[in-house]
């Protein structure tokens, strides 16, 4: 479980931003929400890809996508489902670019 703990800690703020942050969202401010979530999905993607060294953070993208599904069905409408495949797209392309600055980083030379 220690070996996990970066990974818990950064879906959890994941989560933190899925369920939390549209209660502090006014009736107006639903599109300016998905772009700052799509946004922290993004940043946080390429922060795991980054740091973690084990082969779990490659879950992160369909974890993600999962995550919201709940969201979409308590705070959107129906059709917010589909950005449950951006969500996806999005963490997918971080993971990718973390993994990438991981091993620059990490390159023996």
């Amino acid at each position: 479980m220690k070996r996990y703990i970066a990974e818990i800690v950064i879906f959890c703020i994941q989560l933190f931003m899925f369920y939390i942050s549209p209660l502090f969202a006014g009736p107006t401010d639903g599109m300016g929400m998905v772009v700052l979530i799509l946004f922290a999905t993004l940043i946080l993607s390429i922060l795991l890809g980054s740091i973690s060294k084990n082969r779990i953070k490659y879950v992160y993208p369909a974890a993600v996508a999962a995550a919201f599904l709940p969201s979409a069905f308590l705070h959107y409408n129906g059709t917010a489902f589909v950005q449950a495949v951006w969500y996806f797209v999005i963490a997918a392309v971080g993971m990718l670019l973390g993994t990438i600055i991981f091993k620059a980083l990490h390159r023996k030379s």
